[in-house]
């Protein structure tokens, strides 16, 4: 049985009204446990829309989500556990942060979901070990932090619930490439700790194709991929025409094809094509 099942699931913002808009329209696809889900689309192709149905923030104008086979919606005690299950981390951490001091912001989600107090500092602690947050820093302001500071203040305080599954919005968006290799790291290793399932959507094609074992296409509210990063990225043609880029390594494939080297379509990651090229050059081929 997969972790999360979406049924066929439709939202119209403004319903009814001259701003009505279709955010997702009839998509159906499950989630499988120990999954890392990348989730891939232009701005406004339907991705965030969708991730906030998975916890219930969103309730559907039609369809279902169903958690271990149960509707979220059936109760709303049943909607209130499943935030607790499946953690969504914000794409602006900023929105998230609120408490007076980044102990407090982290111990939110534990604190409501009625643990001890020797249970939340616990849990406080550990999820700031994950996120890499000092222990200096758990006394201070969430205001007074920089921007990747916050980010890993935002996922530590969903990391300390220890949600099934962990959903991030572009948790790497404006950091430097040493802050977001950083916080991406960190994110594999809380999965391979835990053995919970990870949904990322990113901008970042090199990103998604390096983690993701699966990736969702998002087009103008509909699901229009569902494959592995090979599958998906042999599709290079169509996911330029939905005006979306792909990893650099694909690039670099596609003019070498251009240039008459013979090497396959599904080539997505830089450590792939570069053992594939060396093996030409070792076998003499046209390269």
């Amino acid at each position: 049985m997969p972790i999360i099942k979406v049924e066929d699931l439709t939202h119209v913002y403004s319903q009814g009204t001259p701003f009505e808009k279709v955010a997702i329209d009839h998509i159906s696809t499950e989630i499988h446990r120990g999954e890392v889900l990348g989730i891939i689309g232009r701005t406004g192709s339907g991705k965030s829309t969708f991730i906030q149905h998975l916890n219930g923030l969103l309730k559907p104008t039609s369809g279902k989500v169903y958690f271990d086979g149960t509707d979220i919606h059936a109760t709303k005690e049943t909607t209130r556990d499943i935030r607790f299950k499946v953690g969504l981390v914000f794409q602006y951490p900023e929105y998230q942060l609120f408490e007076e001091t980044v102990f407090r912001d982290i111990a939110f989600g534990p604190k409501n979901m009625g643990l001890s107090e020797a249970e939340i500092d616990e849990r406080v602690r550990e999820a700031a070990y994950f996120a890499d947050i000092p222990e200096t820093l758990l006394e201070a302001s969430p205001l007074e932090l920089s921007g990747g500071q916050k980010r890993r203040v935002a996922i530590a305080g969903v990391i300390a619930m220890l949600p099934q599954v962990l959903i991030l919005d572009e948790p790497t968006a404006g950091l430097d490439p040493a802050g977001r290799e950083s916080i991406l790291q960190k994110i594999m290793d809380y999965r391979r700790e835990t053995e919970g399932t990870v949904l990322l959507i990113s901008h970042s094609m090199d990103d998604v194709a390096r983690l993701a074992t699966r990736l969702l296409v998002f087009d103008q509210g509909k699901l229009a991929m569902d494959g592995t990063p090979a599958e998906i990225f042999e599709r290079a043609d169509e996911l330029k025409g939905m005006g979306l880029t792909v990893p650099a390594a694909t690039e670099i494939a596609l003019a070498l094809r251009r240039r008459g080297v013979d090497i396959p379509e599904s080539i997505y990651t830089i450590n792939y094509l570069r053992k594939l090229l060396l093996s030409l050059r070792e076998g003499g081929g046209a390269c």
